[in-house]
C-alpha cells in the first residue's frame, strides 16, 4: 500500500507536510504506522499548483527519504494546493511512470488501495479508456487506469458521479469474470480548486483517511494517516465516504 497527504488553504511551503511534520510523508515512507507495510520506497511524487492551470510535477523512483532534490524543493516551494505520496508496490513496476500524482490536464490523482486481481482485469479495463486519454497511459498500474476511467466518466463535471461509476465499472468486470473479489481505493483527486477524497472498499478493509484543520492558514490536510504521532486534531473519514475540500471547508457525503 501507499501513503499520502493533500493540503488545501493559503499558500505554505511543502516541507510543512512532506518533511517537518513528526509524520510526515517522507518519515511514513521508512515507518508508516497505518498501513499494511511500514516501508513505502517504491517511489515518490509531489505535485501542486500556484498560478497556472496545470500542476507542477515532480516523481522519482528513488525512496523518498533518499532523495536531497525533494528536500531542496520541498523547503523553496510554497504552494496553496498540493499532493504528495509515497509509494509501495502492490505488483507493478518500479519506475518514473508508475509513480503518483498522475496528471492530467487542469487534474491530479493519488492512490492508495488496489483492485483484486488486476493482472485479469487489465485489458478488460484498459479497453474501456477512451481513445483520446489512453496517450495519457504511460504506466501499468491500476491507480492510472482507475484515474483515466474517471476522467473518461465525466470527472471534470461531476467527480462523485465519474467516481462511482469507476467503481461499478472494476467491480462489474470481476463478477462477470468470475473472480473472488476485493477492491479497496482511498484516493485524492483534484482540478486546481477543490480536492475531492474517497475511502472506499469492497470488504471491511478499507484504507484509512484522516483529516485536520490548519487555522493558522485557513487550510486543511486530507491524508492516510496523521502527520502527527499523538493524533491531535485529526478526524477519521468514515469508510464509504466522499470528501469534498477547499481550505478549512470539508464536506463528508456517503459514497456508494
Amino acid at each position: 500500500m501507499c501513503r499520502w497527504a493533500a493540503y488545501s488553504g493559503n499558500e505554505i511551503y511543502l516541507e510543512d507536510v512532506v518533511s517537518a511534520p513528526r509524520q510526515s510523508l517522507i518519515r511514513q515512507s521508512q515507518f508508516a504506522l497505518e498501513a499494511k507495510t511500514e516501508t513505502n520506497g517504491d517511489g515518490f511524487g509531489i505535485a501542486w499548483y500556484h498560478d497556472r492551470d496545470r500542476p507542477g510535477l515532480y516523481r522519482d523512483v528513488l525512496p523518498a527519504w533518499n532523495d536531497t532534490n525533494l528536500i531542496s524543493l520541498a523547503h523553496q516551494v510554497r504552494s496553496r494546493l498540493f499532493f504528495a505520496h509515497v509509494r509501495a508496490s502492490t505488483g507493478t513496476e518500479t519506475n518514473r511512470s508508475n509513480c503518483h500524482p498522475f496528471a492530467v490536464g487542469p487534474w491530479t490523482f493519488m492512490h492508495n488501495g488496489q483492485i483484486g486481481h488486476y493482472d485479469k482485469l487489465r485489458p478488460k479495463l484498459d479497453a474501456l479508456i477512451p481513445d483520446d486519454l489512453y496517450a495519457h497511459r504511460t504506466g501499468t498500474t491500476d491507480s492510472e487506469a482507475l484515474f483515466l476511467l474517471a476522467l473518461g466518466y465525466g470527472l471534470a463535471d461531476a467527480p462523485a458521479a465519474a467516481l462511482q461509476k469507476t467503481v461499478e465499472t472494476v467491480s462489474g468486470l470481476a463478477d462477470a469474470a468470475g473472480l473472488p473479489f476485493a477492491f479497496r481505493f482511498t484516493a485524492a483527486l483534484s482540478n486546481g480548486r477543490t480536492i475531492y477524497g474517497v475511502r472506499h472498499a469492497s470488504d471491511n478493509f478499507a484504507p484509512t483517511l484522516y483529516h485536520r484543520a490548519m487555522p493558522e492558514t485557513d487550510g486543511r490536510v486530507l491524508a492516510s494517516e496523521p502527520l502527527d504521532t499523538d493524533d491531535a486534531g485529526w478526524t477519521s473519514i468514515p469508510a464509504n465516504s466522499f470528501v469534498t475540500m477547499n481550505g478549512c471547508e470539508i464536506a463528508v457525503e456517503p459514497f456508494l
